[in-house]
């Protein structure tokens, strides 16, 4: 099983980019996007349904050309879910699910605070309003993987300029305390054992990795590397033995973040 994550940042720009048809050639079960920053009823287009594959979109409906989620799926989902029942979150287009069978897959686009202060209190507000729903979703005997951009850094080895980040939103220790904090490590093996917490896929494959998804459109930052991970999949404890490979895709330019594929034994 193949899963790619992908900040588009306007999948309409994203295309005229490439990225369809780069995608095409991955051989990818399933898509989540975030940032389509479309209406559906503007992406009829026969290019945005490639290979067949079946789409579902959540657009914001808060204004329009804004944020937006969806899920591209080689297999019809038994069940598409495009609300958690909190219409400040949900209308902004941030969440969809597709279930197949025990499996679900989520396309999550966790807000940004960059802008000001009223962003960033909805972005903590987002953050509490999360962590039991998450809890609950672990104690579901689901399996789950939640795709996405949360624009949160975990720790120094996720971003380049680590410690004059360290008041900046996407880097701000209550942030990085509430991830982390949904998270297990590779060496808290009893947790992930009892069903307590997400494993965050590229970290548990790469323990010591430093590579980046998202990098700045200010100066150099993409050419001289000097970027963020925030482009996630966590995954339930039934599918952590499942991961086999991941890669951050950085040939193309397709948008300010880059897919992130990972690779799932069968």
């Amino acid at each position: 099983m193949r899963i790619i994550s992908f900040n588009a940042n306007g999948i309409r720009s994203a295309a005229t980019k490439g990225f369809l048809d780069w995608f095409r050639a991955q051989d990818a079960d399933v898509l989540c996007i975030q940032e389509t920053k479309a209406q559906e009823d503007q992406l009829t287009d026969p290019m945005f349904r490639p290979d067949g594959h079946h789409c579902f979109y959540r657009d914001a409906i808060t204004k329009k050309g804004y944020s937006g989620v969806a899920i591209y799926s080689k297999r019809e989902p038994d069940q598409v879910i495009t609300s958690l029942g909190w219409a400040p979150f949900d209308d902004e287009g941030r969440y969809i699910e597709a279930r197949y069978g025990n499996l679900s897959v989520v396309s999550f686009y966790i807000p940004s605070g960059s802008s000001g202060d009223l962003r960033q209190g909805f972005k903590y507000e987002v953050m509490e309003w999360l962590r039991p729903i998450l809890a609950e979703w672990l104690a579901s005997g689901r399996d789950y993987v939640l795709c996405g951009d949360w624009n949160i850094v975990r720790s120094a080895l996720d971003i380049k300029n680590w410690k004059s980040n360290q008041k900046n939103s996407g880097c701000l220790p209550p942030e990085r305390d509430w991830l982390n904090g949904q998270c297990v490590d590779t060496d808290q093996a009893l947790d992930i054992a009892a069903g307590q917490g997400w494993t965050d896929a590229y970290r548990l494959l790469h323990p010591q990795g430093e590579d980046y998804t998202w990098w700045s459109n200010r100066g150099a930052a993409r050419a001289n590397n000097v970027g963020w991970r925030i482009d996630y999949q966590f995954v339930s404890p039934g599918l952590r033995d499942r991961l086999r490979a991941c890669s951050i895709y950085r040939d193309e330019r397709f948008s300010d973040h880059a897919p992130f594929t990972v690779d799932y034994a069968p």
